[in-house]
This record gives C-alpha cells, structure tokens and sequence, in this order.
C-alpha cells in the first residue's frame, strides 16, 4: 500500500449556505489527494499523460461525517493497494488538520485510457514498474 498525506486551507468560495464545505466539494479535494499521491510516488499526472494515458473517473463513493468550514486546514489521506488491478482505486480520509477524527471519508475508482483511441486498456509497463519497488517495500 502507498499512501501520501496533503493539507490544503479551506476557501471561502467552497463553502455553502450554511458555512459548511459544499459536499461536491469533497471530490474535487479527493483529486488533490489522488494528485499528489501520485506525485509523491514519481508517477505525475502530467507523465501518465505524456505516455498518452488518461485516467477517467467511473466510480465514486463519500461518507460525510462533520463538516468542515472557511479557513478550516484540511488533510487528505490517500491510499492505494492494488497496483495489478485493472481499476485504480484510491481511497481517502479527510480531517481537520491535528484531529484524529475523521470527517469525511470515501473513494474513486479510475481505468486507464488511452488517449487517442479513448478505449479502457491494462496500466501500462511504465506505471507497473513505477510503483512496485513501494509495493514491495511493503
């Protein structure tokens, strides 16, 4: 398993009505947590994409537990344990930074794609042999 830890500040603009984070929010700071996973492992988005792979969200799933609100720091737990499925699925904790308790918590699961053609194939070599040196440090 692979897992990065990120935090990110609370906007304004991602709050609703009632203060509170607006929940579709949550996946957009799920992308930040994958991001940066993936980042941290070597494997940028920008590299996936320059192999001429894409990798199209089809499924997703939350659990909202408390609220978070303006100006609140937020930390995004990521993990990954399969590296030979043919799904990316990565899954994620938020919290308020320096609490324990979890606030929000969930997943999203990808394939990849290839660019030009659009049709789903296996992770590709480069991806495979990538990440697996950290799966078998594990």
């Amino acid at each position: 398993m692979i897992t990065n830890k990120t935090t990110i500040r609370v906007r304004y603009a991602d709050t609703d009505k009632m203060q509170f984070v607006y929940n579709g929010k949550y996946l957009e700071y799920f992308e930040v947590g994958r991001a940066e996973l993936l980042r941290a492992y070597g494997l940028p988005y920008s590299q996936i994409e320059k192999q001429g792979y894409q990798l199209p969200l089809i499924e997703a799933g939350l659990k909202y537990y408390k609220p978070a609100t303006y100006d609140d720091i937020i930390e995004i737990e990521a993990s990954y344990s399969n590296l030979l499925s043919a799904k990316l699925k990565i899954e994620y904790k938020i919290r308020i930074l320096g609490s324990e308790e979890i606030i929000v918590e969930g997943f999203t699961e990808h394939i990849f794609m290839n660019a030009e053609t659009k049709k789903a194939v296996r992770p590709p070599k480069f991806y495979i042999d990538s990440l697996l040196p950290y799966f078998k440090k594990n």
